[in-house]
């Protein structure tokens, strides 16, 4: 019995001589403002300081020396007397001077250096609240730098458990209704009058709601009535004045606010809000970040809260029209694009030290920063808060500030809108945002587009109008936005623009098989195909000029030996050598030159095409074209207002500038690479019997070549001509003279390219789809 109590004393005889040490700490600070007169010395003056932090490192030291979780009885101490209350007070009167930056500092290093749950304890989030609503108050105040690391480690805390955060929702409504604000509620005197037991959190998330948590809240436990008999016994005399100083100072400080305000809910939210506006870059970016942390919280309640209740949406969206504002009208297209990657933690940018300057790009630089951090805010966010905040930037921003600019008259107005908007679609990765800026941009629509009602959606109608903008540079503007729209993993994207209008396959003309067609089938030939050798246009080839199958199996991607390609070798032979057959002898040059080939066609498209299906793979595509007994083939057939546009420019390849041609015929194989069977059959199989009046890729290009061949009979020495070109454009020769022709000429080299990249993807697709 003897060595059992001997080993019980000498484990409480350590704590005692900390808890008195505490209490001495705490005494010294009381006596300071019990004693003095000038309380306009500047705290640094004083022993305050070096008291806090002799407190802070007792109560680290006291939980080192204990059991993990268990609560020693200087921490006890400072619940039970509700020290922090008091020390918020202060803090709040800023007296001695200087004095907010003490409590700040000692409220953060206390959440930060002690490991066990405090937040729980009603005498802690309490005041931590109070303490939060001074934060942000006025901007570039001596204290923000404190205020920033304070608001930050109560975030980190809550990021450690989230359910904490509902102690940081008040209740309005219950502090209106016992007949004052909810700020007049939380300023209760920290000393005055009997404890207040009710915890101010949301209803139905109090202190009990946690195993724990009551006892925290309570303080009932036999170091906390321990403690408060020492206080009593220990404190002198006049220590009891104390409550009434404070009350003075509390009545000396400047007041919260007059009004209630309607956002003052989640005061975590609006001091981080506040601190986003600091004219110091280090301390918006915290603010920043404590944001993107608040809104990954996964409490539904906390969500609701901050979209609801705070003017978070408000914020970001305000800031960011105001920042699109604030660029120059007229911004070069190329600056737009090529400004470095834009991260928003690292906005510092020096005009002084760029050697690449231009007008307008510290302002182009801001604006993608905050639009970036918005974007990776609603990346993080909790599910209903990342869907409230991307409507907002699409009501607010989208619609109410980018879609006037881009359906404006003026040209230059124009392509810098459409420059914006391709850099953002480009920058985008947030899935939420994303799917709110495709519905901007192309509407929610799906059913088939008909001539009639393809204005249905004005800014999508006048978009794709502007691929075909008597602008050049309009129209390649416009062109590029859509083909990086094409890429985006967002499956009504592709739907909306093209497939809605091939659901029904009503692009073919549908004859039932006779039995004689289905012997042609079983024989390898495909039914109703046209031979190319007896078409026409096509009587110059010969056996010479066709590229064999096994050159084409050569130079792909390796077959595995399991899965041999025997079925079907004759069809894709034939739609491969159909677009390779396309562009006549005469017209053809990148034989004459090295490093021009079909394998680099192949190449590129088996690494595109792995990409595409690596997007499209959970958008549940069909396999195989949908059965034509199924389709509704009565219908009139559109290829919607997307491929109108395309195909047209597609039919004025041999009379349009360069630059343009590369533009679309790039779109048109990006479109080509999807796959999906219906966009295959449409855009790369020429056999398909087209119904009456019906047009497809092929058919268009068919008639391009069909006008070439005039053409060339017209143009003398149109080979060497047209050698030369190729030459200059690869920059194999140096410029000269100008030719005649040029456009022309430099069309049916984009023609040529063209024909091979559409038989590279033909046969690559073709071979993905054979071998499983």
């Amino acid at each position: 019995r003897f060595i059992l109590l001997e080993s019980a004393l000498a484990h409480l005889a350590p704590s005692l001589p900390l808890q008195e040490d505490f209490v001495y700490h705490w005494k010294a600070i009381t006596h300071y403002y019990i004693e003095t007169s000038d309380d306009k010395a500047p705290v640094t003056d004083t022993n305050i300081p070096s008291h806090l932090e002799q407190m802070l490192d007792i109560l680290v030291q006291e939980e080192n020396e204990r059991e993990s979780g268990e609560t020693g009885p200087c921490m006890e101490y400072l619940l039970h007397h509700k020290i922090l209350e008091t020390l918020y007070t202060l803090g709040k009167a800023d007296c001695p001077p200087g004095m907010k930056q003490q409590v700040l500092a000692f409220y953060t290093k206390l959440l930060g250096r002690i490991q066990q749950p405090l937040l729980p304890h009603i005498n802690v989030h309490r005041p931590v609240q109070k303490l939060i609503r001074l934060c942000g108050e006025v901007l570039a105040t001596p204290t923000e730098n404190e205020e920033i690391q304070f608001l930050c480690i109560v975030c980190a805390k809550l990021k450690q458990d989230p359910y904490m955060v509902n102690f940081f929702l008040e209740n309005k409504l219950r502090a209106l209704a016992s007949g004052g604000s909810a700020s007049a509620v939380a300023e209760e005197a920290p000393l005055g009058g009997d404890a207040v037991a009710a915890d101010v959190g949301q209803p139905g998330h109090t202190d009990a709601g946690r195993p724990g948590h009551a006892e925290a809240a309570a303080g009932t436990s036999a170091g906390a009535q321990q403690a408060e008999q020492e206080h009593q016994d220990g404190l002198p005399q006049q220590a009891d004045e104390l409550p009434f100083r404070l009350h003075e100072l509390s009545g000396a400080a400047p007041p919260d606010s007059s009004a209630p305000d309607p956002n003052q809910d989640y005061n975590l939210v609006n001091s981080l809000l506040n601190l986003t506006k600091s004219p110091d870059g280090r301390i918006a970016v915290k603010a920043c970040e404590g944001l993107m942390l608040l809104v990954s919280l996964p409490e539904p309640a906390a969500a609701k809260c901050l979209t609801q209740s705070t003017c978070l949406c408000e914020l970001l969206t305000d800031r960011l029209a105001a920042l699109y504002r604030a660029l120059p009208q007229s911004l070069d297209p190329l600056d737009i694009e090529t400004v470095e990657a834009i991260n928003w933690g690292l906005d510092s940018y020096s005009h002084k030290e760029d050697a690449s300057a231009f007008p307008g790009k510290r302002a182009l630089i801001s604006f993608l920063s905050w639009f970036d951090y918005c974007d990776q805010l609603i990346k993080e966010a909790q599910k209903t808060a990342a869907v409230a905040m991307a409507k907002a930037v699409r009501e607010r921003f989208f619609v109410g500030v980018m879609e006037p600019q881009l359906m404006q008259t003026s040209e230059m107005g124009i392509l810098t809108s459409t420059a914006l908007l391709h850099r953002i679609v480009r920058q985008v990765t947030s899935d939420v945002l994303l799917q709110e800026m495709v519905y901007f941009i192309l509407g929610e629509h799906r059913e088939p587009e008909t001539l009639t009602d393809i204005n249905r959606h004005p800014l999508r109608h006048r978009l794709i109008e502007h691929c075909d903008h008597i602008s050049d540079e309009i129209s390649i503007m416009t062109l590029r936005m859509f083909e990086h729209l094409l890429q985006k993993p967002h499956e009504h994207i592709l739907y909306n623009l093209v497939l809605r209008n091939l659901e029904e396959r009503n692009y073919m003309e549908y004859k039932p098989l006779c039995q004689e067609d289905k012997d042609v089938i079983e024989n390898g030939q495909i039914a109703g195909a046209v031979d190319l050798e007896e078409d026409p246009l096509f009587t110059d080839l010969s056996p010479d000029n066709m590229l064999s199958a096994q050159e084409w199996l050569s130079a792909s991607p390796p077959v595995s030996p399991e899965h041999p390609k025997s079925d079907g070798k004759t069809e894709v032979h034939k739609i491969v050598n159909s677009f390779l057959c396309l562009v006549p002898d005469e017209a053809k040059s990148s034989y004459h030159v090295e490093g021009t080939g079909y394998d680099t066609y192949l190449r590129d498209a088996h690494r595109q095409f792995r990409d595409y299906c690596a997007i499209c793979l959970r958008w549940e595509w069909p396999g195989s074209p949908r059965s034509l007994e199924k389709c509704n083939l009565e219908a009139s057939f559109f290829e919607g207002h997307f491929l109108k546009v395309l195909f047209e420019r597609m039919g004025r390849i041999l009379d349009q500038p360069y630059d343009v041609n590369l533009q679309v015929t790039s779109v048109l194989s990006k479109l080509s690479l999807f796959p999906h069977p219906h966009i295959h059959e449409y855009l790369l199989d020429p056999y398909i019997n087209l119904a009456s009046g019906c047009r497809s890729l092929f058919s268009v290009i068919v008639r391009v070549v069909g006008d070439l061949m005039v053409r060339i009979q017209r143009i003398p020495d149109f080979t060497p001509k047209l050698l030369l070109v190729r030459k200059r454009l690869l920059g194999l020769e140096p410029e000269g003279p100008v030719i005649d022709h040029l456009t022309l000429l430099e069309g049916v080299i984009v023609l040529e390219e063209f024909c091979k990249e559409l038989a590279a993807i033909a046969f690559v697709k073709y071979h993905a789809s054979s071998t499983p």
